[in-house]
């Protein structure tokens, strides 16, 4: 008579044991390959200074007293430009260049098919240059808009990100990253490397050179006030760097301002000469330690929604007006984001700080004076 034979209740639970971790480890597996293999970064270890990572050790609120215009009307608006006549410019993520009359009130100015709008900055014959990520450099005028520049020496001109336009014609602006794109900028970050750069358009020539190569984001451009020096901001270094246009450093490049509190986003040029930089969060104390691991750096790579752990950008605002020896003059903030926070741009304007913000639906107005 036969029996039925069953597996012994050891033998058995072996076999769930050893199952189980084979699939684990097929997950690790393929999860290494996935994150290591196919990582669209080739990353270093980035230094952050202390000045960066250390919370302020004193109140900075000044930011709080902004009054809030277009408040409701204006999307994402990352850079604002004041004519000569006084009217205030901004591009939005929605196309639009919209801008505020003398009595504030704001109007849709002209509409651009592109999310992808960053600087802006008057030009000398009237209208704005205008940087669109996506297409180049644009003039936009009350005719419409047309594109200035869209290629550089035979390639696509890649994340166009801030403009400056000399008295002599020439544009000098900046290109963020060759090798990322603007909705890949965490990627840039991550990865750390000098792909950015300064360069100066004629449009005379019709020429584009190089001035400044292997910059770690290139964002935000200003001339000196006697037009003799170039700066622009290195986001991902913390610092600021000049190249001489003048003088006996004619054609030299050295650091402007370095071991700054925040990435450097855009830069503008004072009335008196001195210049006004907003200061983007990159990071906190409690999560710093992502950009010292190369494997959290894959990580985060290949799985982006994880970069909003290291993000503190939304978390609070700051502003510095710095000296043309590169000095701190002033320097104002909210420090936990309660009425502005990730500012990007400021532009000083018949002593008032107007403010753009990539966290805000209005332009920041600080009153100058009590702000100090």
């Amino acid at each position: 008579m036969a029996s039925n034979i069953t597996n012994p209740p050891s033998t058995l639970g072996k076999y769930c044991v050893t199952l189980t971790s084979s699939l684990v480890l097929a997950s690790l597996v393929a999860l290494t390959v996935q994150v290591f293999y196919f990582s669209p970064i080739d990353p270093v270890i980035l230094e952050i200074p202390s000045s960066a990572s250390s919370p302020s050790s004193t109140k900075n609120n000044q930011l709080q007293n902004v009054i809030k215009l277009g408040e409701g009307f204006l999307k994402q608006p990352e850079d604002v430009c004041v004519d000569k006549n006084g009217v205030l410019y901004t591009a939005t993520r929605d196309g639009w260049i919209k801008r505020m009359v003398r009595n504030e009130n704001w109007e849709n100015w002209k509409h651009i098919d592109s999310s992808s709008l960053l600087g802006i900055t008057t030009s000398k014959d009237g209208g704005l240059i205008v940087c669109d990520a996506s297409e180049g450099l644009l003039k936009v005028t009350e005719d419409g808009f047309s594109v200035i520049l869209s290629q550089v020496n035979g390639s696509q001109l890649m994340f166009a990100d801030d403009v400056i336009e000399a008295s002599d014609g020439n544009i000098y602006f900046s290109v963020g990253s060759n090798k990322f794109g603007l909705h890949d900028w965490y990627l840039d970050l991550l990865e750390a490397r000098p792909h950015g750069q300064l360069l100066k358009y004629n449009p005379t020539l019709n020429e584009t050179v190089i001035v400044i190569d292997n910059l770690t984001f290139a964002n935000g451009v200003a001339l000196s006030k006697d037009e003799d020096y170039v700066v622009v901001c290195e986001t991902w270094k913390f610092r600021c760097v000049r190249h001489w246009l003048k003088g006996i450093n004619n054609g030299k490049t050295d650091i402007f301002i370095e071991n700054l509190p925040g990435g450097p986003d855009n830069i503008n040029l004072a009335p008196d000469g001195s210049f006004w930089i907003a200061l983007v969060q990159l990071t906190s104390k409690r999560l710093g330690f992502v950009h010292t691991s190369i494997v959290c750096k894959h990580l985060l790579a290949s799985f982006p929604r994880l970069i909003n752990l290291i993000n503190s950008a939304t978390k609070s605002a700051m502003v510095l007006n710095v000296g043309t020896e590169g000095n701190i003059i002033r320097k104002f903030g909210d420090n936990e984001g309660k009425v502005i926070s990730f500012v990007t741009s400021a532009v000083e304007f018949e002593d008032h700080l107007y403010l753009g913000s990539l966290n805000s639906d209005f332009v920041g107005k600080l009153p100058l004076p009590s702000a100090e």
